[in-house]
């Protein structure tokens, strides 16, 4: 399910200072599966050498003096035409023109004229030559075209100012980049929400109720997604995780607000995964002035808050939407039996299954060991995996849950 594995993409650098960022990008790339060519300008190669990229990705990088070269048969066109992506990042102004006007003077330039692929291109230069409106105006026909433009950052520039000029940090393009490659994939056209991390019950101004859920597995699931091609809105408590390239992402607080979030958004949408540890109490009354120590209260009086799957249950049996449905159980005992119950209960398709008490999985942790359940009673336990490796997993689950019922008579209304 990786969108990135066995893809062969060109990586164009062109010459900025952002060049390093570019050898990081190249080493990315090749880490995620990916065949990357790396073509580089005259002035990228002035501020790294060719070795550095053959180093990172296994591959040869190409000079323009490979154009003349009897060992590369007609090279633009042989690496234009069987590439899945261009990627041109750093993309100075110079060769933004030049990409916009159709100008073929290096072999850079004359591959991006030669690919039948689509282009992404990394914008890096100072915040004046980015504001020119020579550039916007070469941007704007690219963009035209269907070239998709990420970036350029603010922050500290070569020039010593901080403007608008910096070149999108390569964790982020390899985001863009997999969301691009996958847009064709078997969720293409398809809407997934996604719910993650915990929600915040106000005590008073500075205290909640709360646990510890971080939000990782929602944002793996949103980023797997992403890479079969799906719309992804993630609804997110408080969380300080970077938000998946290509997701919307809508931040709250309360169960109230996660399950008004969820219903704005729950029409036509075609998968619902609950990830979110939603706060099941929240206090009875709210505090406005923080509480002193010397006046603690004896006690705090809960109630209980939303039940956001089972608001959706109902909605799904008028509307029909969403058409798969998939929970999560954190459990700390009695792991099957409390999911089966959940499962029947909240009338889901699937849910996943963990068990909260295991050191390796669960809160705060990278891995998870989870058991999924079907509503057709069917159980499978998965070994110990990344997070994102869980995500996958569910995300099959999902293509193959979604089929069954695209090829069943409808019962959306």
């Amino acid at each position: 399910m990786n969108a990135l594995k066995d893809k062969h993409i060109i990586l164009g650098v062109t010459g900025s200072i952002a060049v390093y960022k570019a050898v990081d990008l190249a080493s990315k790339l090749h880490q995620n599966g990916v065949l990357v060519d790396v073509i580089l300008t005259e002035a990228a190669a002035r501020f790294v050498s060719p070795l550095t990229f053959q180093s990172v990705t296994g591959r040869k990088a190409y000079q323009d003096e490979d154009l003349w070269s009897s060992e590369d048969h007609v090279a633009h066109i042989s690496l234009g035409k069987s590439a899945d992506l261009m990627v041109v990042a750093p993309v100075t102004a110079n060769t933004i023109f030049k990409l916009a006007h159709g100008e073929a003077g290096n072999l850079l330039t004359l591959t991006a004229l030669a690919a039948t692929c689509p282009l992404l291109i990394a914008p890096a230069m100072d915040g004046g030559m980015y504001q020119h409106p020579a550039t916007q105006a070469n941007l704007a026909i690219l963009q035209q075209r269907g070239a998709v433009v990420i970036g350029p950052e603010s922050g500290h520039l070569a020039s010593g100012l901080r403007q608008i000029g910096r070149m999108t940090e390569p964790t982020q393009l390899l985001g863009h980049i997999r969301t691009l490659l996958g847009r064709e994939g078997p969720l293409s056209g398809k809407k997934v929400l996604v719910t993650a991390a915990s929600t915040h019950e106000p005590l008073d101004p500075v205290r909640f109720i709360g646990n510890r859920s971080s939000g990782k597995q929602g944002f793996a699931l949103a980023r797997a997604a992403l890479d079969l091609g799906a719309e992804v809105i993630l609804i997110t408590g408080p969380a300080t995780l970077q938000t998946p390239a290509g997701a919307a992402r809508i931040d709250v607080n309360t169960a109230q607000d996660m399950l008004q979030a969820v219903t704005d958004h729950i029409a036509d949408t075609h998968v619902l995964l609950m990830a979110a540890a939603v706060s099941d109490f929240r206090p009875k009354k709210y505090v406005e002035q923080k509480i002193k120590k010397g006046d603690k209260p004896s006690a705090i009086e809960l109630d209980s808050t939303p039940d956001v799957l089972k608001e959706i249950a109902a909605y799904k049996a008028k509307k029909g939407f969403p058409s798969v449905t998939v929970g999560f159980a954190a459990e700390s005992q009695d792991l099957l039996a409390n999911a089966a119950k959940k499962l029947k209960e909240k009338k889901l398709d699937l849910i996943v299954a963990n068990d909260i008490t295991a050191s390796d999985a669960g809160f705060a942790v990278d891995t998870n060991r989870v058991v999924l359940l079907s509503d057709s009673g069917k159980q499978q336990e998965l070994p110990l995996l990344s997070k994102e490796q869980v995500a996958e997993e569910v995300l099959s689950r999902v293509v193959d849950l979604l089929s069954g019922k695209q090829s069943s008579p409808s019962k959306r209304k």
